[in-house]
């Protein structure tokens, strides 16, 4: 419970303080950035502590929260903030391609092995499906930002993304209770 919990706030601690400071500050991002670059770093430590690894995805995530919130603030330009979803989404799809077509090893299956065992079907199927939401992704996060407003792009990363991405990962329920291994 309390490591689930630690999780939790490791996630989505960041995007929280990001989300606050950007409000209170009357909607700035060069006001909020820095804060949210450092809860990710944070975060990123005491997930080392806790685990002693850093997972693969909040590693690449705060890698480029910090380089793209950098390059937002020394620019002053909030177009690489803006792109950061649309580049992170396309650098998962692309490594799961790579995983499919080149290097032929399952990279979903190697992320997950510790926590869902699959027959090699199912890992194929949802691979395809996670690229296919990668790119869906990274197209919304592109058409939203380039048409809508900087106010309306953050409530659309924090109140759309994140419920899309949920509402994606329960969809697939069915695909992993088909395919689990010895699933009773």
């Amino acid at each position: 419970m309390k490591k689930s919990l630690l999780k939790f706030i490791t996630d989505f601690g960041p995007l929280l303080i990001f989300f606050i400071v950007y409000y209170k500050n009357e909607n700035d991002l060069s006001i909020a950035i820095p804060p949210f670059i450092i809860a990710t770093l944070i975060s990123l430590a005491v997930i080392y502590i806790i685990e002693k690894k850093i997972p693969m995805v909040p590693l690449m995530g705060g890698i480029l929260i910090t380089l793209f919130g950098g390059l937002t603030l020394y620019f002053n330009n909030p177009v690489f903030m803006y792109m950061k979803p649309t580049i992170i989404n396309l650098l998962f799809a692309g490594i799961l391609i790579f995983g499919k077509f080149i290097s032929k090893k399952p990279f979903l299956k190697i992320f997950f092995q510790n926590a869902i065992d699959l027959e090699d079907e199912g890992w194929a199927k949802l691979n395809i499906r996670w690229i296919f939401f990668f790119i869906f992704i990274a197209i919304l996060n592109e058409a939203v930002w380039r048409t809508q407003t900087e106010v309306f792009w953050v409530n659309f990363k924090v109140w759309g993304l994140l419920p899309i991405t949920f509402l994606f990962t329960l969809s697939q329920i069915p695909l992993l209770n088909k395919y689990r291994i010895n699933a009773e």
